[in-house]
């Protein structure tokens, strides 16, 4: 079904009335063709109901929600679990990362629910830890008894000492549980929430651009602008379902953004007519393509 062409021509009763002339040959009859009329308004809280003017909207033969979801799968973001292992962090991190559902180590929620065992077992939160008590901070903080030359000199009493200074550190880190403040300003080096976010606000980026292009190259059968009264008329279309979209735009006012993507059916020789509100419009969600 090749895209229509709109033209615009006085209404007697001052609804701007758009015409949809077939843009090529062959396609369907007029008389066997049915027509759209809608009028999209916007009520801001503790306002009044305000005409959407002079403002686009495309007939679409897809949900303008489908072809975002046909895009994704088309260029995905890879997964939380994906993402993770590709990181340069300890395969005990990532494990705690995906066991927990966290990808932010500084949170409040993600610091609250370390343990002992975490912080002793996880090199990078050992060493947040460590660095946030360093300088004589917590005196009675248990020290190694080994060092690095006892490694290769030694490693049967390397690794006894250093068993037991991790014993000895996890039993105070339990007993001692306020200690672990701080930890969070020095696992900000390490911390992915930035490129994860980063990464999701790109492709959200990405999509905002492609998607339109999308819907209307594969997907638009016609598109009207509204008068001052918030009003259009659309005719010509076949028979068919069709979504009347802002192409995910949103249209403001007061507090309120708005967009919609709202489904009609066309009936040959029926004029089918749609109330843009509040009630059918989605409203604008910024992690949203």
């Amino acid at each position: 079904m090749a895209p229509m062409k709109i033209l615009a021509i006085p209404h007697a009763a001052g609804l701007a009335l758009l015409l949809c002339v077939p843009a090529a040959h062959g396609q369907q009859a007029a008389g066997g063709a049915g027509s759209l009329e809608f009028a999209a308004r916007i009520t801001p809280t503790a306002g009044r109901p305000e005409p959407v003017r002079q403002f686009t909207f495309y007939l679409l033969r897809k949900s303008y929600a489908d072809i975002a979801r046909e895009a994704e799968k088309q260029d995905p973001l890879p997964t939380r679990e994906q993402f993770i292992d590709g990181l340069s962090l300890s395969a005990p991190l990532k494990t705690w990362m995906k066991a927990r559902g966290t990808m932010d180590l500084t949170s409040p929620e993600a610091q609250q629910g370390l343990t002992a065992d975490d912080i002793v077992n996880i090199p990078e939160f050992l060493d947040a830890y460590l660095r946030a008590n360093s300088g004589g901070a917590t005196a009675s903080l248990p020290r190694p008894k080994y060092s690095k030359a006892d490694k290769t000199a030694n490693p049967e009493r390397y690794r006894k000492l250093h068993d037991d200074y991790i014993a000895a550190l996890r039993r105070f880190i339990a007993a001692n549980t306020h200690t672990t403040g701080g930890m969070e300003e020095f696992l900000d080096a390490v911390n992915p929430a930035r490129p994860w976010n980063q990464l999701n606000a790109e492709h959200r980026r990405k999509m905002r651009r492609r998607l339109p292009e999308i819907a209307q190259t594969k997907y638009l059968a016609a598109k009207a602008d509204t008068d001052l009264e918030g009003h259009a008329y659309v005719s010509g279309l076949p028979a068919g379902t069709y979504w009347l979209s802002t192409l995910g735009l949103e249209v403001s006012s007061g507090d309120l953004r708005l967009r919609w993507d709202v489904p009609f059916t066309i009936e040959p020789g029926k004029t089918a007519r749609i109330e843009l509100t509040n009630l059918n419009a989605a409203e604008e969600n910024p992690s949203a393509p």
